[in-house]
């Protein structure tokens, strides 16, 4: 393994490596080795050249990232937009409870329990149109007749969703 050690223009030192000396330290294959150079983990200071400080600082905070459960940036990314999916969740949880507690939501059985009875109503009321019209009008019994038929029809209809 050649290891470089050379004063860098700024006065310090630097380590130099060659890429495959430095994936045989870090016990990488080169194309890890690509990956974290495109990623800015691996410092890369030229042709087959890397800053070894760097580099292995560097790898180290990737490596303990992964360890803590951040994982890399794409790791991050996905770990972030599930947090913020859950507290969306429990945000509209709690605004649920909120509007139920105040009497804004109603159970869906209630309701339509509630347009059942009203509906069973109207349907009565409806059917008792031509006894009524029998009493108050001289109407002929065919008359009457064809009107509830067509009443009856037109629920019917109404019934099936034949509106």
């Amino acid at each position: 393994m050649r290891i470089l050690d050379e004063l860098a223009l700024d006065g310090e030192r630097l380590h130099r490596i060659g890429g495959k000396d430095l994936c045989s330290l870090l016990g990488l294959s080169s194309g890890a080795l690509s990956n974290l150079k495109d990623r800015g983990i691996a410092v890369h200071l030229g042709h087959d050249a890397y800053d070894l400080e760097a580099t292995v600082r560097q790898y180290c905070a990737h490596l303990r990232g992964i360890a803590s459960g951040r994982g890399g940036e794409e790791h991050t990314a996905n770990l972030t937009a599930e947090r913020a999916r859950l507290a969306k969740e429990q945000a509209d949880t709690q605004s649920l409870k909120n509007a139920a507690l105040r009497g804004e939501l109603v159970p869906a059985a209630d309701v339509e329990r509630a347009w059942g009875d009203v509906l069973r109503q109207v349907r009565a009321r409806i059917l008792a149109v031509p006894s009524r019209l029998r009493q108050s009008l001289t109407l002929a019994p065919a008359d009457v007749d064809l009107i509830d038929r067509e009443l009856r029809e037109a629920l019917t209809e109404l019934g099936n969703g034949n509106a």
